[in-house]
């Protein structure tokens, strides 16, 4: 299939009006429905969107391919636009754009039209081809444009496969994917091709696309080659490079710089990489190709715990609220109320399975923590570590006294435990490096486990005996809070949930209140509410993007989902970052002042029946979004 065949005259738009990214997506849209193309604008709009929430698909040099593989979509197709003022865009350069292309795929279209939607960035890449496409007349010119480039791309892949059978020049092998594998991977691809034949370099670059992996390289061309080059932005395969010079790159580095790339394989400065670590056939596969600094590498295993557990506690939490708000519905009566959440039958329900889903939290934080440092082998031994500090030890019948055993540690004992055993695992690496080859096909499926959770499970008996104590002294001092104590403890945690919006100190304030939720402290929405507030009284200080972005981010407000409120901090972090902190840490010490206590660990004001004062819970959050935007506004300069 060509790509005339997917771009006609009457998908095209000479003169987009458009001067946002969002409108221009409309008006592109909005020609695929009138050519019924798609069955429902709002449908596709949602993929493009959150194709562009992965990474901009503005490509750089004025070019744009937003692209989306979508139920909506009833007939492949491309939508052209052109722009004479250049559309806001947030491209990779900064600069406007002025050629997009949206590809529009159905959700189970063939690999073939894949395959041709993706050969679209090639010609965008070829000199000169963009010049004509701003100066074409009409929608036949292009389409000639088009066909007369595919013949030349034909005779230039023709002049490639004899390069590569040429031995008198240095050999370099890459790879290249993107998230959707329809537009980076291919840009990536022939923006390397292109460079190395200007480099007199012989190159073979195999694609990871949506239609699956193409020109896979073989074992003789890793071999013989001078070094490999990863542009990719999800997981390849990686075990085949080993004691290669290999340079690893987001897939964008591949599109913008790859004269950079082959340089740094031609100089001999890549890194040599190893695969150390073998799975259930004795196969090398991934292992860590960059370097962290200890801190790094910390808050990355914690993250991943983390961002696992999550779903188990909100999902668990809110189900555990629905029980309780049944229960006050219906009426509790007063010598009940202990047993809130269980007294009527649809009540112990939800409980049930909300108790359910609490129970995985322990385990999943330290088995993805051990994932995280050791890969599959420290999954299993991970999960053990959580349980055991979850559930402490039941040593009975052995002569021992069960009142001298162990009591569960709960969320530190499995926090270090995640640790402990991502460590163990790593150790018997290490220790069993040396044995024999033919045993390296049952490490992975008797070795690993067995060892790591015979040590573990030991090591977890002196675990839990000091994390216990801190736990429960943790736990004793935030019921314990009131009065000056409670207000620094909700400033401190409200001014970290926005420091950052989302990042590692959000996430430890976060991290922190789930793990001793009797005493939970949510102001994360401030930031975004203070953003809403600010364009809304100021509007004088925001352009009209700005203050949409403020009015969409109402949900995520409401929601307290502070990621909203990073695009107004990203374009202005010394006045705004200092406004946010200064609201939500306001809204977080008047919450501690007035003890109000939150049963569920996520979901904004679509929970806040379960605060322990609902009213002023709502007038604290008011309070701070209301100050922060007021400072904000006050404080920021007039948008150009």
């Amino acid at each position: 299939m060509r790509i005339n065949d997917l771009l006609l005259p009457q998908t095209m738009i000479l003169d987009l009006q458009a001067t946002t990214k969002l409108a221009a997506f409309k008006e592109m849209i909005n020609v695929l429905y009138q050519q019924g193309r798609i069955t429902n604008p709002d449908t596709f709009l949602s993929g493009i969107l959150a194709r562009e929430e992965q990474t901009t698909t503005g490509l750089g040099d004025g070019i744009a391919i937003p692209h989306a593989k979508n139920a909506a979509v009833k007939t492949p197709t491309i939508v052209f636009a052109r722009s004479q003022q250049g559309v806001d865009y947030e491209a990779l350069d900064g600069q406007p754009v002025k050629l997009l292309f949206m590809i529009a795929v159905p959700d189970t279209a063939s690999n073939t039209h894949l395959e041709a939607l993706a050969s679209l960035s090639r010609y965008l890449l070829q000199d000169g081809f963009t010049d004509k496409l701003l100066t074409a007349s009409s929608p036949d010119e292009i389409r000639q444009l088009f066909s007369e480039e595919g013949e030349a791309l034909s005779n230039v892949d023709a002049v490639q496969s004899v390069a590569l059978e040429s031995p008198d020049v240095p050999l370099i092998v890459a790879v290249t994917a993107c998230t959707t594998g329809i537009a980076h991977t291919y840009m990536a691809e022939e923006a390397l091709k292109k460079q190395a034949t200007e480099m007199g370099v012989r190159i073979k670059v195999e694609t990871n696309g949506a239609s699956g992996v193409a020109n896979r390289l073989t074992d003789a061309e890793i071999k013989e080659a001078q070094g490999v080059i990863v542009a990719a932005d999800k997981k390849v395969e990686m075990a085949r490079f080993d004691d290669k010079k290999l340079v690893m790159k987001p897939v964008a580095e591949g599109i913008r710089h790859p004269e950079a790339l082959i340089d740094e394989v031609l100089e001999g400065s890549a890194p040599v990489y190893h695969a150390t670590t073998t799975d259930t056939s004795g196969q090398k596969v991934q292992t860590n190709q960059e370097r962290m600094s200890i801190g790094k590498a910390f808050y990355r295993h914690l993250m991943s715990g983390v961002s696992s557990m999550l779903p188990f506690v909100i999902g668990g939490g809110i189900a555990i609220a629905i029980a309780f708000l049944i229960d006050q519905s219906l009426g509790v009566p007063h010598d009940q109320l202990a047993n809130l959440g269980t007294y009527h039958p649809a009540a112990a329900f939800f409980k049930q399975i909300g108790g359910t889903a609490f129970d995985f939290m322990l385990p999943v934080l330290a088995g993805y923590i051990a994932y995280s440092i050791a890969e599959n082998p420290g999954l299993v031994v991970g999960f053990l570590a959580g349980a055991l500090a979850a559930n402490g030890y039941n040593i009975n019948n052995v002569g021992l006294d069960p009142n001298q055993l162990p009591v569960p540690s709960r969320f530190l004992g499995a926090l270090v435990g995640g640790f402990l055993a991502g460590g163990v695992v790593l150790m018997l690496k290490y220790a069993l490096a040396k044995l024999p080859k033919a045993l390296d096909g049952i490490k992975s499926i008797l070795f690993y486990p067995v060892f790591g959770v015979i040590i573990t499970g030991f090591l977890m008996l002196l675990i839990n005996i000091p994390m216990a104590s801190i736990n429960s002294g943790l736990n004793n001092f935030l019921n314990s809070l009131n009065g000056t104590n409670a207000i620094l403890l909700g400033t401190l945690l409200g001014g970290m949930m926005a420091i950052d919006m989302g990042g590692p100190i959000n996430k430890a304030a976060y991290v922190f209140g789930t793990g001793t939720l009797a005493q939970t402290i949510s102001t994360g929405g401030s930031p975004v509410m203070a953003s809403v507030m600010a364009t809304l009284l100021f509007k004088n200080k925001f352009n009209k993007k700005n203050r949409e972005a403020g009015l969409t981010n109402i949900v995520m407000g409401l929601s307290f989902i502070t990621e909203g409120a990073i695009p107004f901090a990203a374009a202005d972090p010394a006045r705004t970052i200092p406004s946010f902190v200064v609201g939500s840490a306001l809204a977080g010490g008047l919450v501690g002042m007035s003890g109000i206590k939150l049963l569920a660990p996520h979901g904004g004001i679509f929970v806040v029946a379960l605060t322990s004062s609902p009213v002023m819970y709502l007038v604290y959050i008011a309070i701070g979004a209301l100050v922060s935007g007021v400072i904000y506004g006050l404080i920021k300069r007039a948008d150009d």
